[in-house]
């Protein structure tokens, strides 16, 4: 496992994450002891960021994780949640909410402290109380030593900025935003450079797009863009080639990117994705798949408030 510094938070982070919410059973009903056990495998083989949410399972996913945290050296991991969001539409970055999430999220966790705790998919949320109330907030359980370092996350790249530009924040987790269809993080880099904020790259595999299944019909993507994406996938198949091992290794060989989150409550899945980032890549694969995805790179779709979403993301909404 190769680690990289996570920004002005001095941490070193594995290059693969692990994303908890899988431990919530998000995507299909898993067994809690082999989730337990994907956890420790991960942790055994080098990977010490443990991503998970409230929002996750409706706190299914931080039950599973405190349990597996029970067996393990707590600082043996970094551990990530989150405050903000509760459910599908129920969000309340308000003061009140986010320290008794705080609280909450301690016991479930069984630890006395979180690493990073994240604002979630703040592009719900009004900037204005995000960055008056909600981050002055983290500051301040930072200071009672609750938290360690803070952060936000969401899916447009519009927020990091606007935040960015009026507040402090050690970290982001931003999604979908690095991965074979989409990679416009990169024209954020320079600028989360020069605010030394630790960037964690999430869903490699852009939420189902990218893989060896089709593309799911509940993808908040665009028609053509899933069209796109299914060919890349029928591509790979009919050249017996694995996309999704591409897909993760080409999200962590970017050196001013430090991790990726991968989700799974598998533990053959983990050590699979955790094998495939030590092999070198296929540079005539990755050209090829890169070639199918040009008519449709870095299409993104709206999140949250029309206001918070980037602008060429709203351009794409007026021309469907």
């Amino acid at each position: 496992m190769k680690y990289r510094k996570l920004g002005k938070t001095g941490l070193d982070t594995s290059i693969l994450s692990f994303g908890a919410s899988s431990l919530g059973s998000v995507f299909r009903a898993i067994n809690e002891k082999q989730g337990i056990h994907t956890v420790h495998e991960a942790v055994n083989r080098g990977i010490n960021l443990i991503d998970v949410s409230p929002y996750y399972g409706l706190t299914q996913a931080e039950v599973v994780l405190g349990k597996a945290i029970l067996e393990m050296k707590r600082d043996d991991i970094i551990l990530s949640t989150k405050a903000g969001r509760y459910g599908e539409n129920e969000f309340d970055f308000s003061s009140e909410r986010i320290i008794k999430s705080v609280d909450e999220s301690l016991k479930r966790l069984n630890t006395d402290y979180i690493d990073i705790l994240h604002l979630h998919d703040i592009e719900f949320g009004s900037m204005d109380q995000i960055i008056h109330e909600s981050i002055p907030t983290l500051n301040k359980l930072k200071q009672q030593g609750k938290i360690r370092f803070t952060g936000v996350t969401g899916l447009p790249l519009k927020i990091f900025k606007t935040v960015l530009e009026k507040a402090e924040i050690d970290t982001i987790i931003t999604y979908c935003r690095y991965s074979l269809n989409d990679n416009s993080l990169t024209e954020l880099l320079p600028f989360l450079k020069e605010k030394n904020v630790g960037i964690i790259n999430a869903s490699p595999l852009s939420m189902g797009l990218i893989g060896n299944r089709p593309v799911p019909e509940w993808h908040p993507a665009s028609n053509e863009v899933k069209k796109v994406a299914q060919k890349a996938i029928e591509y790979s198949i009919n050249k017996k080639k694995d996309l999704l091992k591409l897909a993760i290794q080409f999200s962590v060989q970017n050196n001013e990117i430090p991790t990726t989150l991968v989700g799974t409550a598998n533990p053959e899945n983990i050590k699979k994705n955790i094998s495939w980032i030590s092999e070198p890549i296929d540079e005539e694969f990755l050209r090829e798949i890169q070639n199918v995805f040009k008519t449709i790179q870095n299409q993104s779709w709206i999140s949250g408030k029309l206001e918070n979403n980037d602008e060429r993301v709203l351009a794409l909404l007026n021309r469907y």
